[in-house]
């Protein structure tokens, strides 16, 4: 406990940050896991995504904080909230899980947690820790990746835009069927 006490008074405000951002992270993700509605596991999901993208801001990864917030925080969640409405799931569903079921979850769950605690034990005296000598502070800025995209890996780039090319004409193709066609 004294460690722990020691570490705590020695965190900067970012620290400090961090360990917000963290708890924050965790609990919503429980909401996720734990919420009975739906809807209600959706939204902590929003929530955890946000908190993510918090921790990407705090190690200077400005445009992917930006992109989870965009595309996973907006589209996606809005996809799965038309999903969830569009289906109309009922509370039936929650009577129909056994207790057979419930236990072995809490069985599989509990393993890995103590797999985890084993894990961070072992490895916790092996952590290095950071250091400012070979810091860059434009790590996660676009630019840097601009230029990793368009000059180490545009081949692979460009051959990802001709697959989502692919998929899009794919998928208007498929969904424009006409009377009389066939399914495939």
């Amino acid at each position: 406990m004294t460690e722990f006490l020691t570490f705590i008074k020695s965190l900067t405000p970012t620290g400090y940050l961090f360990l917000i951002l963290t708890a924050l992270t965790l609990i919503s993700a429980m909401g996720v896991v734990t919420a009975r509605n739906p809807i209600y596991s959706v939204l902590a999901l929003i929530a955890t995504f946000f908190c993510l993208s918090g921790h990407y801001i705090l190690l200077n990864a400005q445009f992917l904080a930006a992109v989870n917030i965009i595309v996973y925080a907006g589209a996606i969640m809005v996809l799965f909230l038309f999903t969830i409405m569009f289906l109309n799931l009922r509370k039936d569903d929650e009577e129909s899980k056994t207790n057979l079921t419930k236990i072995a979850s809490v069985i599989v769950g509990g393993t890995l947690m103590v797999m985890l605690i084993m894990i961070f034990r072992a490895k916790s005296s092996q952590m290095p820790t950071g250091s400012v000598v070979g810091f860059d502070s434009q790590t996660g800025m676009v630019e840097n990746l601009g230029h990793l995209l368009y000059g180490s890996y545009i081949l692979p780039f460009e051959l990802v835009s001709v697959l989502f090319l692919i998929a899009m004409v794919g998928a208007v193709m498929l969904g424009k069927r006409e009377a009389g066609d066939r399914h495939f």
